[in-house]
Formats: C-alpha cells, structure tokens, sequence
C-alpha cells in the first residue's frame, strides 16, 4: 500500500513541473497580431458619358426581293441561257422549253377560230338578205327573228374562239422563261432534258437593286433601338466609307434558335459598291441626355431588388444603387445614384462587403489621383 503511494506520488511531481513551465511559457509569448483585411480591386473615375451611344451590330448583304421562278406551262426543258452568278437583264431568256405541242395546240385553235369566222360570216349575210325580204314581206318577222338569233349565236362562238386562240398564243409564249426584273441568278434547280410541271420553280434571281442587311438585335434592346434614326452601316470589304441606313423592318417574333429579332436595314439605292453576300457592321448612333454616366457591364451588382456599383471613398467601399437607363455598346448608361468624379470598383465585387478597406491596382493616373485625394482628405 505505502509503495503504491510513493510511486504516484513520484509520478505525478514531474507532469506538475510540466504543467507549470507550459503556463510560464504562455506567459511570456507575445500576442497574436491580427492581420488587417485589404481587398486589391481595379477602379475607375466616372465621367460624364459620350454625346453618342452606339451599338453595333455584324450583318449580310441580302436582297429585299428573291424570286423562284418557274414555267407557266408544264413541257422539257430544252435550253438553259444562264448560269449561277449570271447578271440578267429583265426581259433576257434564262430557260425554254420544247414549244412543239404548244405551237400544235396554237394551230388548232386559230383553225377553230378561222372556223367560227366563217360561220359569223355566213350567218351575218343570211341576216341581211332576210331584212330585205322582210322589208318587202317576202318573210314572216318569226323567220327573221330566227336569222338574227342565228347570227348572234354564230357571233359569241366567233368571240370565244378568239378568245381560245389569244390564249393559246400566251401558253405557247410561256415556253420560254424571261427575267421578270434586273438581277442575278443565285440558283438553279432544274436542268436541260428535265419535265417540269407548271409552276415548278426552276431558277432563282435576286433583284440587285433593292438591298438590305440583315441583324439579329438583342431582346433587350429591341424597343430602344427600334426608335433610333441615325443608323450607319460600313461593309468589312471598304471600312472608311459609311452609308445611311433605315430600319425598314423588324421582326415581331424571336428566332428560335439564336433568340434574336432579326431586323433588315434598307440601304440606300446609290449604294452599287455593296455587293450581295458582303459582311456588314450596322451601328446605331443615339444622344445621350445630359447628366447620363456610363460604367462598364461588370462594374454592377445585383442587390435584389436594385442594382447598385461599389463607391470607394477613403479607401473604403460602400454599396450604392443607381438607377439604370439602358445599354451603350458594351457598357451601361446610369441616370443617378452615382456622379462624375467619384471612384467605383470595375473588377472583384463579388468579393466585397460594405465597409471594407480596398487598394486599387490598376494604373489609371485619373483614378489614382482621385484616390490619392480622397487619402488627403481623411489626414
């Protein structure tokens, strides 16, 4: 029992050494140092907006009209005249047709009509002679009543078969296929030795004097650009020169798969450097109101249920809801809650809180002067 005591007691002597050697060490060490938390962020100025906001937008050269062409008639085609890219005239032959049955059909009915002339004729004379035996009471007015309802009836088939016979001239003109205005074929989808039916579109021409091009605008800038008057268009082929353009029409529904409206700016007929098929930039050029801002796309925070920017003043940030007016190209136009000449954060506001101390990056001497008085200010 006693040396059970001595050794406990032997044992417990030195971890109370332990204990207290730990507890004087704790003593003596100095304090943590608690690290103060800067965000780096990349700032700007704000100034007051450009006198013009402008969207821009890459489009094609396309015909306002396009026409598929075909046969009137059903037959062979016999004879091509054009080619794919082919300049034409209107009134130039493109296609015929083998005209045999139609030109046999044109003599049938002119003898159909020659025919129903000479009964006209005969009916006419048998008329006449019965008026003057009538005149003298050669006749009963009965029989002449017959003579004329004869003539008459000999008339309407002679005005049908002219009728017949004009149109018969038309079918047998359908044989050959002619540029219904000046164009350039873009297409051809039937060739020589085929059978078409009539109507069959055998040939497309795209009229080159009427052209447009054609965008896709956003959804949400469809209403704002829809009011815009000032539309410039410069092809990728000759940047330097710009044009006028107009919105001649806009879509009312959504492509479904861009989700765009796609919109055709008409240009103008002088415009015959613009060829078909050309890429083309469209900006639209609107005025700014007085007392606008404009900041970068990334410079805004969602904070349900405004949006706000980050401000930096004395190198402490703070959240601000601004009032949002509408796109300007790739940035946002802002009619309040900011001013020109205060500092906003453009880059990391995800990563701040209100209240947090900030050091700006990027070397923007604008910025970097605003900051610097702002540091001033606060000494």
């Amino acid at each position: 029992m006693t040396s059970c005591l001595n050794s406990s007691r032997f044992s417990v002597a030195p971890m109370a050494a332990v204990v207290l050697a730990l507890v004087l060490l704790a003593g003596c060490s100095k304090p943590i140092e608690k690290t103060e938390d800067i965000r780096p962020v990349r700032a700007m100025k704000l100034v007051a907006a450009d006198a013009d906001a402008k969207a821009e937008f890459s489009g094609d050269v396309r015909p306002r009209i396009e026409s598929r062409l075909g046969f009137r008639v059903g037959g062979k085609i016999v004879a091509r005249k054009v080619e794919v890219g082919s300049l034409v005239k209107r009134g130039q032959i493109l296609m015929q047709l083998d005209p045999q049955d139609l030109q046999l059909a044109q003599l049938q009915s002119a003898a159909v009509l020659k025919a129903a002339q000479s009964n006209r004729d005969l009916a006419r004379a048998e008329q006449q002679r019965y008026e003057d035996l009538r005149a003298r009471n050669f006749v009963s007015q009965a029989v002449l009543d017959a003579k004329q309802t004869a003539f008459q009836a000999a008339q309407a088939s002679f005005d049908q078969a002219t009728a017949a016979a004009r149109n018969q001239i038309n079918q047998t003109g359908y044989a050959t296929l002619i540029a219904n205005a000046d164009g350039v074929v873009t297409g051809i989808d039937a060739e020589a030795g085929q059978v078409v039916a009539a109507g069959t579109p055998v040939l497309r021409i795209a009229e080159t004097r009427d052209k447009d091009v054609v965008i896709g605008i956003p959804e949400d800038q469809v209403e704002l650009l829809r009011r815009v008057d000032d539309i410039r268009i410069h092809v990728w082929a000759n940047p330097d020169t710009v044009i006028q353009g107009k919105l001649r029409e806009l879509s009312p529904i959504a492509d479904p798969v861009s989700r765009t409206f796609t919109a055709r700016i008409a240009l103008p007929v002088e415009a015959v450097e613009v060829r078909l098929g050309m890429t083309a930039y469209v900006t639209f050029v609107s005025k700014i109101p007085q007392g606008m801002i404009r900041v970068p796309l990334n410079a805004l925070v969602r904070n349900q249920p405004n949006t706000a920017v980050w401000v930096i003043d004395k190198g402490i940030v703070s959240l601000v809801p601004v009032q949002v007016v509408g796109p300007a190209g790739n940035d946002m136009l802002l009619s309040g809650g900011v001013s020109a000449g205060q500092v906003i954060v453009t880059a990391g506001v995800n990563l701040l809180k209100s209240g947090q101390k900030v050091t700006i990056l990027n070397d923007d001497l604008a910025v970097r002067d605003a900051a610097l008085l702002q540091a001033g200010a606060t000494k």
